[in-house]
């Protein structure tokens, strides 16, 4: 596929605002370690010279997202004055220079509040480029040739398991047959497993309310967060498994709320509930630690998963390595954009471990949902035993949100990576000064700001 006219693709603009949800009232997305999340987003908008834009994001909980923005605003010197369309056309060699300066890779390199700031700068890329183009985020990927896609990818750190030249090569071997998988997807969607069951906020007649709305929808597969009491944890994933029956699939997830041998003796407790998987079991630097833990469990025939906040490519390498995931959860504004989203993929690939991505928060269901589909149709070409994240969470606030039915997602239609806001979203969740934080904050429902926080221009 030719890369797109150069003509007006100069970016003029890069515009960033902390977005918040007020999540925390209701007790959405609370876990072990995160016990009051308001879901929020920095949100990027690229405009060129011609008046296209592109919008990404970077997932944040509440309290942070200035920084954030601070950083993002920090990477505008990259992008100002580029064209969009040289960008797409040496991408990695982009995705270098933005990730590795000399000065800001101190503060990362590539982690951290750094390497999120990069994500949502390299996400608005991307929904740019699939406008530009007019397709789905996905398409436009199904659409690049092998060496097209593959230069996109900075290998660095990453070689020793796969090369270009392999990476090529293993998106080449499945070309046949596409066109039937894109049919497939187009038709029958892609299947999805719920966590909205399983807040740690909830309380148990609320879990056995969606246990049953979940189960009507055609849900199969249910996440319960753990990790702060074993007896609660047994009694709320008792309720959950009483409510959904021996044939259905369970999940835990403990948000890192464990040691090592803390982790294996708490899961053997729950063992009796037949979980799929423990989730983040321990710290998610901690290689080696979650690669013991599989070894213990795998007896039971529980399997763990991670990588929501695996930091970079090179984290992963050595999870998917070692044995510490038998699950990839690859997460789309946590590593280094797309670019560095498919090296993970192509790993997983070659090392044999089933991607299954985070989704949940602020887009990043209507983000990786794109994603998946690039993998079944061009790389894996498998559905088997992979899953997609569902969290019915703050879908309303974009212009083409992510469409489940029947457990499955359905594959999008819009142009770009369904990134962009609603008109009023921002103007209304903005923080501080968006109408609805103004009203909350007069009211007295959340304390007024501090003052670094003051960074919406």
């Amino acid at each position: 596929m030719p890369y797109p006219n150069k003509k007006g693709l100069n970016i003029v603009q890069v515009d960033v605002k902390d977005v918040r949800f007020p999540t925390s009232l209701g007790g959405h997305g609370s876990d072990a370690l995160h016990t009051d999340p308001n879901y929020s987003c920095a949100y990027v908008t690229t405009t060129t010279q011609n008046g296209k834009q592109g919008f990404g994001l970077t997932f944040t909980c509440g309290r942070g997202t200035e920084i954030v923005v601070l950083a993002i605003r920090s990477l505008k010197r990259f992008i100002i004055g580029k064209n969009a369309a040289e960008i797409f056309s040496k991408f990695s060699e982009f995705w270098r220079t933005i990730t590795n300066d000399s000065q800001m890779r101190w503060i990362g390199p590539e982690k951290g509040v750094a390497h999120l700031a990069a994500a949502a700068v390299l996400n608005s890329l991307w929904d740019l480029w699939a406008r530009i183009e007019n397709k789905p985020l996905w398409k436009l990927l199904l659409d690049l040739e092998p060496e097209e896609l593959v230069s996109t990818i900075d290998f660095r750190y990453i070689s020793d398991v796969v090369t270009k030249e392999e990476a090529v090569q293993m998106l080449k071997a499945m070309q046949n047959g596409r066109e039937e998988r894109v049919n497939f997807l187009e038709t029958n969607g892609y299947p999805a497993y719920t966590t909205q069951v399983g807040w740690m906020g909830y309380s148990d007649e609320l879990v056995e309310e969606l246990c049953r709305k979940y189960l009507d929808l055609g849900f199969t597969h249910f996440k319960v967060k753990v990790g702060r009491s074993v007896e609660d944890d047994l009694r709320r994933a008792t309720v959950v498994r009483k409510c959904i029956g021996d044939e259905k699939v369970l999940m835990v997830d403990a948000n890192q709320a464990w040691d090592v041998e803390e982790a294996i003796s708490w899961m053997k407790k729950l063992a009796h509930l037949h979980p799929l998987w423990i989730e983040e079991p321990t710290s998610p630097d901690d290689v080696l630690g979650h690669a013991a833990i599989a070894k213990a469990l795998k007896p039971y025939g529980i399997g763990v998963a991670t990588g929501e906040m695996c930091a970079n490519r090179v984290m992963f390498k050595q999870f998917l390595q070692s044995g510490g995931m038998q699950y990839c959860q690859i997460d789309s504004a946590r590593i280094g954009g797309i670019n560095e989203i498919l090296s993970v993929y192509l790993m997983a690939q070659k090392l044999n471990v089933k991607v299954c991505p985070h989704a949940g928060g602020v887009g990043l269901c209507e983000m990786v949902q794109h994603l998946q589909f690039w993998d079944y149709v061009c790389l894996s070409g498998s559905m088997e035993g992979r899953l997609i994240e569902y969290v019915d969470q703050q879908h309303e606030h974009f212009t083409d949100p992510c469409v489940v039915e029947k457990a499955r997602y359905m594959a999008p239609k819009m142009a770009g990576y369904s990134t962009k806001f609603l008109p009023g979203t921002v103007e209304k969740f903005a923080y501080p000064n968006g109408s609805e934080w103004k009203r909350m904050i007069s009211e007295g429902v959340f304390p007024a700001p501090d003052d670094a926080e003051l960074v919406n221009e």
